[in-house]
């Protein structure tokens, strides 16, 4: 979908390195198993095209399509309808520079739930803080 740059509120993005192979952490992050573990439930497939939902707890059923997958580097899918979650990691001998991002933020729009961007991104990015952590908990347990 196409959005207005003038609009656009900045991407969330939270990088940083964990004590974890570069194989462990693309396995917490394109499959169904690892997502579940620190992220949320799922039916993820890592099949470009392919269509899943995460189950976001009280928001119920979110749909989600895969739109980039470059192992065990790059993955990206579209989650609801504005946004795109991305997962970089770059090895870093032994170690793994992770970095997440959240983009798809726009001033003029509001959620499925009718919460306005503006409002929803500065929550969003507190709870990536936290995700990011317990993604690092997790390669590195």
């Amino acid at each position: 979908m196409e959005t207005q740059n003038k609009d656009a509120l900045p991407d969330i993005r939270h990088t940083g390195v964990f004590n974890a192979n570069i194989q462990k952490v693309w396995e917490a992050v394109s499959t169904s198993e690892g997502l579940e573990a620190w992220f949320m439930p799922n039916d993820f497939e890592p099949i470009i095209g392919y269509e899943f939902h995460i189950n976001a707890g009280p928001f119920g059923m979110s749909p989600c399509k895969v739109t980039e997958i470059d192992p065990p580097r790059r993955l990206s899918f579209d989650w609801g309808k504005d946004w795109t979650l991305t997962f970089e990691l770059k090895d870093m001998d032994g170690k793994t520079e992770v970095t997440i991002i959240h983009s798809g933020w726009n001033e003029d729009l509001v959620t499925e739930f009718g919460q306005p961007h503006t409002t929803v991104r500065g929550v969003m990015d507190q709870g990536w803080a936290g995700l990011h952590q317990k993604l690092g908990a997790y390669v590195e347990g």
